[in-house]
Formats: structure tokens, C-alpha cells, sequence
């Protein structure tokens, strides 16, 4: 048996960012955060945390971890602007792929490098490129483009990073 219950934005968010994959519930990541036992029963019938719950199986799985599985609407959410969706994404992509990642120093425009190992060698390729590292990882991308060209950019790494052309699509779409 379930009950609805009612919490604040913030412990909301508390729990939220706790979500291990897509479709986790809440009682779920309570039960895991309180360290209770499972309840078999009465986990299949619970409503998934997100929304984001049909989310595509993806064939291309490294540690078994993809960003679909990793990244919860909650997260993404979160981030306010483009800019900081854009490094979100980044960042639960190279959280994904770590041995992969570095795949994405090949990606470049057609007059400026997009990644790089320091902000230092994306100002050199070019101007106004307003380099950010990309959290948790030691890579950096610039981020004065416009929303499309970092679209582009998504869907480039996502195919470096081993995903087809219809999730590379979706991942784009996130931002």
C-alpha cells in the first residue's frame, strides 16, 4: 500500500539529486538514503521520481552507465541557463564515458578548437571563445556559440562517445 505525502521544493530537490537512473522513485532513493530494506512488493507499482521515464534503451553501454540512465529531468532542470545545461550534459556525458571522453579533443570548427585540456590553448584557437571546464573533468569547451552550433557540438561528442544517430538526437535535445 502507498501514500502520498507532501514535501517542499527544497527536499524535493534533496531527493531528486539523489536519483541514481531515469525512472527511479522516490520511495526508492529514500529506502537507499535511510538504508531500509528493499520493499519488493510495492516497488513496481510506484510512480517514477521524473518524468523522464521512457527514455530509449541504448545499445552502446560503457561500465553499463549511459547518460540516460545517469542524468534525471530533476538535474537537468535545475540548470537555468543554456550555457550551464550545455556543461550539465557535458559533464554526465565525460561521467559516463571517463575513458572515452578524451575523443572529443578531435572536434573542432572550421577556424577554432571546441575541446581542449586548458582554457589557455581554446583562447589561442580563436576569439571570444569564453572557455569553461567542463565540471568534474579535466576538459574544457568553449561556450560563445550560439544554441545551435552547441547542439551540434552535443551531437558530435555523442556520436564519438559511441551512441547512434537517434540518441545522439535526443541527447542534443536536452540541451
Amino acid at each position: 500500500m502507498s501514500k502520498r505525502i507532501e514535501i517542499d521544493d527544497e527536499l524535493y530537490r534533496y531527493i531528486a539529486s539523489h536519483t541514481q537512473h531515469i525512472g527511479e522513485s522516490a520511495s526508492s532513493i529514500l529506502r537507499r538514503l535511510l538504508q531500509l530494506e528493499s520493499s519488493a512488493p510495492n516497488a513496481a507499482s510506484e510512480a517514477p521520481l521524473n518524468s523522464a521515464a521512457a527514455e530509449p534503451e541504448v545499445g552502446t553501454r560503457v561500465h553499463n552507465r549511459t547518460i540516460f540512465d545517469s542524468m534525471t529531468s530533476a538535474d537537468l532542470a535545475g540548470q537555468r541557463s543554456v550555457v550551464a545545461r550545455f556543461l550539465y550534459i557535458l559533464s554526465m556525458l565525460h561521467k559516463c564515458h571517463p575513458h572515452m571522453f578524451a575523443k572529443v579533443l578531435q572536434i573542432s570548427g572550421r577556424d577554432r578548437q571546441y575541446f581542449s585540456r586548458s582554457a589557455a590553448e581554446l583562447e589561442a584557437s580563436g576569439t571570444s571563445t569564453n572557455p569553461k571546464q567542463i565540471p568534474d573533468s579535466d576538459f574544457y569547451v568553449v561556450t560563445n556559440n550560439n544554441t545551435t552550433r552547441k547542439k551540434s557540438m552535443l551531437t558530435q561528442v555523442a556520436l564519438e562517445l559511441g551512441y547512434d544517430e537517434a540518441q545522439a538526437e535526443k541527447i542534443r535535445d536536452f540541451l
